[in-house]
């Protein structure tokens, strides 16, 4: 079994209409799982449903064997998942530094051997700890954002659009950075726009059409697949 899986889900906001539909995500340990799709596919609700953040109708959420289904996101993110959300993602008015510490708000050990290797990861951010977050570049931010993440020694990072609105540049150093985090075991499950490129560094891909899995396999072979790649990735 998957160390994160959300088996048959079904649910949306509030007293509304489901958004995802019978939707199974899941990611293991040192493993990167990628949710793509067309837009209005349900991709980030379904990550959010994972996260406890929205209305459950059917399905459940299990994390290592345990049945968190029942559990509030700030529990969840006790349990070891951290959330790194597509805006808003960091403290614009705080330091590189403090927005780090935030990270690490759950914790009562001496952090700073994880700020080091977050320093180590993201080199400039160890250039830039003391400058005002809201003056970074769109990818300097992006990099705090899962800078803090990472400040609470997670076992699964999840990554909502984390390449929207940077240069293919800083897309393609974000992803070589999520792959060194992969590395060093923690499970990653990311819902990208930029399809292909995700797809490239995927061990699992999950394809969602209007809440649905429509396909879900290696990243290598949803690549391959001339469906896929005719509907989803523009051929």
């Amino acid at each position: 079994m998957s160390y994160l899986i959300g088996e048959q889900l079904s649910g949306g906001y509030g007293g509304g209409a489901d958004i995802i539909r019978d939707c199974t995500i899941s990611v293991d340990k040192g493993q990167i799982a990628v949710v793509v799709g067309p837009n209005g596919a349900g991709k980030s609700t379904a990550m959010k449903a994972l996260l406890g953040m929205i209305n459950l109708r059917e399905g459940r959420v299990l994390l290592d064997g345990q049945d968190i289904s029942s559990m509030s996101p700030q529990q969840r993110v006790a349990e070891g998942m951290a959330f790194v959300p597509q805006n808003q993602n960091v403290f614009v008015t705080m330091t590189v530094e403090e927005n780090l510490e935030m990270g690490a708000f759950l914790r009562r050990d001496d952090i700073t051997e994880t700020m080091e290797q977050v320093f180590d990861l993201f080199p400039v951010l160890k250039t830039k700890r003391s400058q005002i977050a809201g003056e970074l570049s769109g990818g300097q931010r992006q990099q705090v954002a899962v800078g803090r993440a990472l400040m609470t020694k997670p076992t699964v990072l999840m990554l909502d659009e984390p390449t929207a609105g940077v240069s293919p540049i800083v897309m393609d150093e974000l992803f070589d950075r999520i792959i060194e985090i992969k590395r060093i075991g923690i499970a990653i499950l990311m819902v990208e726009q930029n399809a292909r490129q995700a797809l490239n560094i995927a061990d699992r891909g999950f394809v969602l059409v209007t809440g649905e899995n429509r396909f879900t396999d290696t990243g290598e072979a949803l690549l391959a697949n001339e469906e896929v790649r005719k509907s989803f990735l523009g051929g």
